[in-house]
């Protein structure tokens, strides 16, 4: 996707670098690396299931919001974007690079280390906790079967159980969901069922 039509259109799209697929070749069944252009086994030549594993490769396209699309164009009018390869890149930066930028932003701001509350552990603010924290944020606001079904799409999830996993009960909120259970219902005349 080009730049201009990020803007033109206000979505990005992303292409899913992980690929969990197992490659095995077509003849002898034994299994493959990525990097595999022969069987080791057979010796056969690989072509077909390299080429089967790059149409695994998922993409999903997201929308923009207004205030991230407005800081994107004020960046791209200062000269942004960078070529790299012969592809115009928004950000020439590497995951590592993110993760520090993330965790450095987060320090000069103030934030709090970030305390697992099951194991007590502190973890410092990254990409990743910032996707759980907009997770856990969506399912707070939507937690009904579309919300969540449309958080799946907009993380990237393969299997729903994953994005279950976002929907945590808490523990005041499993009590009161219990003792609805239980509560008495009184019936107009006053008598309980």
């Amino acid at each position: 996707m080009s730049i201009k039509s990020i803007l033109d259109q206000g979505t990005v799209t992303i292409q899913h670098l992980k690929a969990r697929i197992k490659l095995s070749c077509p003849k002898c069944g034994i299994q493959l690396g990525k990097s595999h252009t022969f069987c080791p086994k057979c010796g056969l030549k690989i072509e077909g299931a390299v080429a089967k594993e790059r149409e695994h490769r998922r993409v999903r396209t997201l929308p923009l919001d207004k205030d991230t699309l407005a800081m994107l164009k004020a960046y791209i009018k200062r000269g942004g974007p960078i070529k790299h390869d012969e592809k115009n890149l928004i950000f020439g930066i590497t995951r590592h690079q993110t993760w520090q930028i993330v965790k450095e932003c987060a320090e000069k701001t103030g934030l709090p280390k970030l305390i697992n509350s099951e194991t007590g552990k502190e973890h410092n603010i990254s990409p990743h906790k910032l996707r759980d924290a907009f997770a856990t944020h969506a399912v707070k606001l939507d937690d009904s079967g579309d919300g969540l079904r449309l958080l799946q799409e907009h993380l990237g999830h393969v299997s729903f159980n994953t994005t279950a996993k976002y929907r945590k009960v808490a523990g005041e909120e499993l009590k009161h969901w219990y003792s609805k259970l239980w509560k008495k219902e009184e019936k107009q005349d006053g008598t309980s069922t």
